[in-house]
């Protein structure tokens, strides 16, 4: 009894039902789970000081540890789904369900065929149609199947209590993920499209882009994380997280098959949405605008190709009024950090001052300040600005790289970095000699390799 004094147990309440659902084959609760974990309830004291009314006590909303039920539960229209029961006031449930489970029961139930292969789509015999079973997934249903599951496996409630007490069933939506899946006829090039995209992506994801692909307004009260890393989880495989206030963007491969774009909400107030589950059809057209900019971004990165015109314009000289500025140059080390420092300028919302740019190259490549001076840095400066490469913020002296100096910087960088640098220290310069390779598989091959790259050096310098 002493249980009872702090709240309401649900434990008999829910014997009955359950029996009567074991009993079910094809739909019902399949497995059944008690766990003691914390949870929010109320808690009844006494006041401090005397009041006129002998009965009057103070509720407070406390943490607590007491028991939940879990339900694992094959539903026959959204398909399986776990419920957690809590056995004190409030008793607070929440489920966990994914939405492909429902997309799955409506093609089947239309008889469209497809190829699924875990919690993602491979191939379908009717796009059109498995587009409109997404869609078809609204709050009404959901809420309508939760308040089944609620009626029959929650608590249960007098027709005195309903009188004594309001009692209604409000859900909300706690958190939330959306994906979406680019398919590949062939799995060979996944994995290099995927090292591409978080090598550029790792360039170009600076805090402003980041808000912009989120959507979401930056200002001196950020509340949260604003930045992007690449993880390596314990089983080897690679995730590109991006991080927004407590907002999660997340891109990798999965089985070699796909490569997905992925969006975690944790609070729906960062979107600016309340996160009541009537809210769920706008959450989804803000999540499609999400990871329609995400997709945007790494294709116009991925779209980078080797512009050669574009190192010839950059190393011609150019005239700003009746002065001569110089061209940039491939081979140009300090024109190559400027940009390398631009392009990773995630935590320079508002742009950089010459100084602050001038101390990050110094840190990032270990210079001293006598190698490479302030005046230095504003020569380069210039010389990127007459080529539209950097611009200035309003009147201030604070510089940020364009449009077309972020693919400008991307390029020269990469090419430096992925062409330049490898062919300038490869061992290749000292050839084998060809009359005293032994006969062997490994040494056929190299020196197969080695004409392969010596063509690819002609072919460049013609």
């Amino acid at each position: 009894m002493k249980k009872r004094e702090k709240g309401m147990d649900m434990e008999d309440h829910v014997r009955p039902p359950l029996q009567r659902m074991e009993r079910r084959n094809q739909h019902g609760v399949y497995y059944i789970f008690t766990s003691l974990e914390m949870g929010s309830t109320f808690s009844s004291k006494m006041p401090k000081f005397p009041t006129d009314d002998p009965d009057y006590r103070i509720i407070r909303r406390v943490p607590s540890r007491y028991l939940h039920y879990y339900f694992y539960i094959r539903d026959p229209v959204i398909g399986p789904l776990a419920m957690c029961v809590a056995t004190y006031l409030p008793f607070q449930t929440t489920y966990y369900l994914n939405g492909h489970h429902f997309i799955e029961i409506e093609l089947r139930r239309q008889g469209v065929a497809f190829r699924k292969d875990d919690n993602a789509f491979l191939s379908t015999s009717d796009p059109k149609a498995l587009q409109a079973a997404a869609d078809q997934l609204s709050a009404a249903i959901l809420e309508k199947r939760l308040h089944y599951w609620s009626w029959l496996l929650g608590p249960k409630f007098s027709g005195k209590d309903r009188q004594a007490v309001n009692l209604r069933r409000d859900y909300s939506i706690n958190q939330i993920e959306y994906c979406r899946n680019f398919i590949f006829k062939r799995h060979f090039p996944i994995h290099k499209i995927f090292e591409r995209s978080c090598e550029m992506g790792l360039f170009r994801l600076a805090a402003d882009k980041v808000a912009y692909l989120f959507g979401v307004r930056v200002t001196k009260r950020l509340r949260g994380k604003l930045y992007s890393v690449l993880e390596k989880l314990d089983h080897g495989h690679h995730v590109l997280r991006i991080y927004c206030k407590n907002l999660v963007g997340r891109r990798y491969e999965k089985f070699s098959t796909f490569l997905r774009v992925e969006v975690c909400v944790n609070r729906m107030k960062d979107l600016g949405l309340n996160k009541g589950l009537q809210n769920l059809d706008h959450l989804r057209q803000r999540l499609v605008g999400i990871t329609d900019r995400f997709a945007g971004f790494e294709a116009q990165s991925l779209n980078v190709h080797v512009d050669f015109p574009l190192f010839q314009r950059m190393a011609l000289p150019v005239t700003a009024g009746k002065t001569k500025i110089a061209g940039i140059k491939i081979h140009d080390t300090r024109m190559m950090r400027l940009m390398e420092v631009l392009l990773h300028g995630g935590t320079q919302l508002n742009g950089w001052r010459s100084a602050d740019l001038q101390q990050a190259i110094l840190t990032t490549f270990g210079l001293s300040a006598a190698t490479y001076t302030v005046t230095q840095l504003r020569y380069d400066l210039r010389k990127m600005k007459a080529h539209g490469l950097v611009e200035r913020i309003g009147r201030s002296y604070r510089y940020r790289l364009t449009d077309k100096g972020t693919k400008a910087a991307l390029l020269f960088v990469l090419f430096h970095k992925r062409v330049c640098g490898p062919l300038a220290n490869s061992l290749f310069h000292h050839r084998p000699d060809e009359d005293l390779k032994p006969a062997s598989k490994i040494e056929a091959a190299y020196h197969k390799a080695d004409h392969a790259i010596q063509h690819v050096l002609d072919l460049l310098a013609a």
